[in-house]
């Protein structure tokens, strides 16, 4: 019997998890993409392999939209294809942290439908399917029920707190906290961990694909930084910027943002 999506996605990060492991215990192989994109290593290369070879396998009918495969347009063509992010947290990874994760969903007709977020080094597993809820580790996951944004932890970095970003330059007080993989931040999120996430640059789909809807099954909202909902497999993948929440922490951002 053909595994589901979701099936399929949890076990291939099962295996990409093993494999990466096994290099991050080894020496890694570093280079840098052109244009300071950052570090790749042979870990994330192996890895992108190891699951386009799983996934395609699989689901040949689908796309394929990765962080270290080449794109092309061909992906355009089918309605469904798999966004994925092999190593998100490449420095993390590199420098020994466990703050790294694989990043592996579905969209269909541009609406992410399975999602799975996997950190192996600490065996944390997150996973949504579309109007089946979220889990970390087989267990429901929710958002936090915070509603007071000056009672807030938001995870996002030093420069989202430049005034100018603000309305009339007031940085609302919530407490600031950041972790490196963006994935993980949407996450962290998810499990009611954190009160809201938000990241203002562009953010690439492979980034942010799986999480975002980890986090709405979770019962929150995510949005880019214009407060509209996310569509993915664009034929430029990156998305406006990303705000993700419970519904009053994300109403409360967006409203403070300039």
């Amino acid at each position: 019997m053909q595994a589901t999506d979701l099936g399929l996605l949890k076990d291939a990060a099962k295996e990409a998890g093993a494999l990466a492991l096994r290099h991050a215990a080894g020496t890694l192989d570093i280079t840098h993409k052109p244009d300071g994109a950052g570090p790749v290593t042979d870990a994330d290369l192996a890895v992108d392999a190891l699951l386009r070879e799983r996934l395609m396998a699989a689901r040949p009918d689908f796309g394929w939209l990765s962080e270290e495969t080449p794109d092309t347009r061909k992906r355009l063509t089918p309605r469904h294809t798999f966004i994925v992010d092999p190593i998100d947290g490449t420095r993390a990874f590199i420098e020994g942290s466990r703050d790294w994760a694989h990043s592996i969903a579905v969209a269909l007709d541009g609406e992410i439908t399975a999602a799975v977020v996997y950190l192996p080094a600490r065996d944390a597993l997150f996973t949504a399917e579309l109007g089946g809820g979220a889990s970390l580790n087989g267990a429901p996951i929710r958002v936090s029920a915070c509603n007071d944004l000056a009672q807030g932890t938001v995870l996002t970095t030093k420069p989202t707190l430049d005034p100018d970003l603000w309305q009339g330059g007031l940085l609302p007080e919530f407490k600031r906290a950041f972790r490196s993989s963006l994935a993980w931040r949407l996450c962290l999120v998810a499990e009611g961990a954190f009160d809201a996430m938000m990241t203002l640059r562009p953010a690439w789909e492979w980034d942010i694909a799986a999480g975002a809807l980890i986090v709405s099954e979770a019962g929150g909202r995510v949005t880019d930084r214009q407060g509209r909902p996310l569509r993915f497999n664009n034929p430029h993948p990156q998305t406006n910027g990303v705000l993700a929440g419970g519904e009053q922490m994300h109403t409360a951002l967006f409203s403070a943002l300039a």
